[in-house]
C-alpha cells in the first residue's frame, strides 16, 4: 500500500489535473452510445448526472430520465440535470463501465461491490468510481488544451475482446488496465491470485481529437491516442487537437472473495465482467460530456495544480458526499443484478473465454423493455475501504484532503458499516 501511495503521488504531480469521486448512480442494462434507444446485451455501472423531466419511454412509463436509452446528443444534459453524484456540482457528465462479478465454484455469479478509493474524502462515496482530467505536460508540443464541447461522446476498449491482441509499441496497449492489491503492476487481464487489497481497473480515453467530429459510428474513431505514450508525448497530425486525458479508476472490493476455498478447484481465475468476459481483455468505458457551459475549459485554464484536491480548484462548486450519494436512478430493466447470487449474467452472456473475438447471443429472451420503478431511497450500504479517504487532522498531507474541507449540506447519513462476509450457497 506504501508503494501505490508513492507511486500515485509521482504520477499525481507529473501533469496538472482534476481528480474526484462520482458515487454510483444505478447500475443498467444501459449503453445509449451502442445500443441507442434499445436494452443494452450486458451492465454497465453508471456515474454522473441525473434529473427526471416529462416525456415518454420505453416501457410506458410517464416519466424520462435524464440518463436513458437514447441519450440525444443535441440534449441540454446539465440543464435537464437536478443533481450529480460526482463532487464537483458544475459536472452533469456521465460515464460507465462494465460491471465485474465474481463467479462461485457451483456456478452461480454475485457482483463485486466497489469501494472509495485513496484520497476521495470527505465522506465515503456510494461506489462508483474516480475522475480525472490530467493537462498535458512536456516535453510535448500541443500544451493548449480544448475542453469537450456539448454533443460530444466517445469510447475506449472492446467488450468483445478476449486476447492480448494489441500491439505493445501502440499507446492504446495502455489504455485500459488493472492493478493488483493496487500496487504498481499494470496487466491486462484479470489476476490469477487472490488480492488482499483489491483490483483497480485503469481507464485511459484518448486525448486527441480531430477537432471536427463530436462522435463517429463506432464511438472511436474521432478520437485518438498521442504517440508513444500517455504523458508527455504528441497528438498525431490526424488528431491535432489536444483535449483532457480522462482517466477512470474503478476499485473492486474482492476482499469478501479471497478465501481459497471459494476459488475454482483446477487454480483458474473466477472473476469476470458483465458481458460474459473471464480474461478481462473485454473492460470498456464510455464517457458523454455534460459539463455546465465554460466550466471545463475554466478549470483546465486555471487549475494548475497536481494533487488533485477537489477543494484547491476555484473555478468549479464542490457539494459533500451524502448530496452526491443521494442522487439515485431507478434500475428499469426487469432483472436481478446485484446484491444475492444469481445463476446466470444478465441479458444473455455466457461465458466466451476466447482467443476469439466473443459474439452476441441471437435470439435472446432476457428483459428487453423497461417498467416504471421508484428511485431508491434512504442510505445506502456503504464498503468501508482499507485506507485513508481524508486527513483528519490539521498538519497539511499531499494530496490528501482535509475532513473538514466540505461543510455537509444534507441531514448525515446512517454511519456505514461493513459489508457482511459472503456466504457461499450451498
Amino acid at each position: 500500500m506504501f508503494l501505490f501511495a508513492i507511486l500515485s503521488l509521482a504520477v499525481s504531480l507529473a501533469s496538472a489535473q482534476l481528480r474526484f469521486p462520482c458515487s454510483q448512480l444505478v447500475t443498467e442494462r444501459f449503453d445509449p452510445l451502442v445500443t441507442p434507444g434499445e436494452v443494452s446485451p450486458h451492465l454497465h455501472q453508471i456515474v454522473g448526472g441525473q434529473a427526471l423531466i416529462s416525456g415518454l419511454e420505453t416501457g410506458g412509463s410517464s416519466t424520462l430520465s435524464r440518463f436513458n436509452l437514447t441519450m440525444d446528443p443535441t440534449n441540454d444534459l446539465p440543464a435537464l440535470s437536478s443533481c450529480t453524484t460526482c463532487r464537483f456540482v458544475e459536472d452533469k457528465s456521465n460515464y460507465w463501465t462494465a460491471v465485474m462479478y465474481f463467479k462461485n465454484r457451483n456456478g452461480s455469479f454475485i457482483r463485486v461491490p466497489q469501494m472509495a478509493n485513496h484520497n476521495t474524502g470527505p465522506g465515503i462515496q456510494d461506489g462508483g468510481m474516480t475522475v480525472y482530467y490530467f493537462q498535458p505536460n512536456p516535453p510535448t508540443k500541443d500544451l493548449n488544451i480544448v475542453a469537450f464541447r456539448k454533443g460530444f461522446r466517445m469510447r475506449v476498449g472492446s467488450p468483445m475482446r478476449r486476447t492480448n491482441d494489441i500491439d505493445p509499441n501502440l499507446t492504446e496497449a495502455k489504455q485500459v488496465t488493472a492493478s493488483l492489491d493496487l500496487g504498481p503492476d499494470d496487466t491486462f487481464e484479470f489476476p490469477h491470485r487472490p488480492c488482499s487489497g483489491g483490483i483497480r481497473s485503469n481507464i485511459y480515453f484518448p486525448q486527441c481529437w480531430d477537432g471536427v467530429n463530436l462522435d463517429s459510428p463506432d464511438h472511436e474513431s474521432h478520437v485518438a491516442h498521442p504517440v508513444g505514450g500517455l504523458f508527455g508525448t504528441d497528438c498525431p497530425s490526424t488528431h491535432p487537437v489536444r483535449v483532457p486525458l480522462l482517466f477512470m479508476e474503478i476499485v473492486w472490493d474482492t476482499r469478501p472473495f479471497n478465501d481459497p476455498a471459494l476459488w475454482p478447484e483446477d487454480g483458474s481465475q473466477p472473476l469476470v465482467f458483465s458481458m460474459g468476459d473471464p480474461t478481462g481483455y473485454g473492460q470498456h468505458a464510455d464517457y458523454v460530456f455534460g459539463w455546465e457551459g465554460d466550466s471545463l475549459q475554466r478549470a483546465m485554464d486555471v487549475c494548475f495544480g497536481g494533487e488533485g484536491i477537489a477543494t484547491n480548484c476555484p473555478a468549479l462548486t464542490v457539494q459533500d458526499t451524502d448530496t452526491m450519494n443521494a442522487c439515485k436512478q431507478a434500475a428499469k430493466v426487469p432483472e436481478i443484478t446485484e446484491g444475492r447470487y444469481i445463476e446466470n449474467l444478465p441479458g444473455c452472456n455466457p461465458l466466451q473465454s476466447g482467443p476469439a473475438s466473443a459474439t452476441v447471443i441471437e435470439n435472446c429472451d432476457a428483459p428487453s423493455t423497461t417498467t416504471a420503478a421508484p428511485a431508491p431511497v434512504g442510505p445506502s450500504s456503504l464498503v468501508i475501504p482499507p485506507w485513508t479517504v481524508c486527513n483528519p487532522g490539521t498538519v497539511h498531507q499531499v494530496g490528501v484532503p482535509s475532513c473538514d474541507s466540505i461543510p455537509k449540506t444534507t441531514p448525515p447519513a446512517a454511519v456505514p458499516t461493513p459489508r457482511p462476509a459472503v456466504i457461499t450457497p450451498a
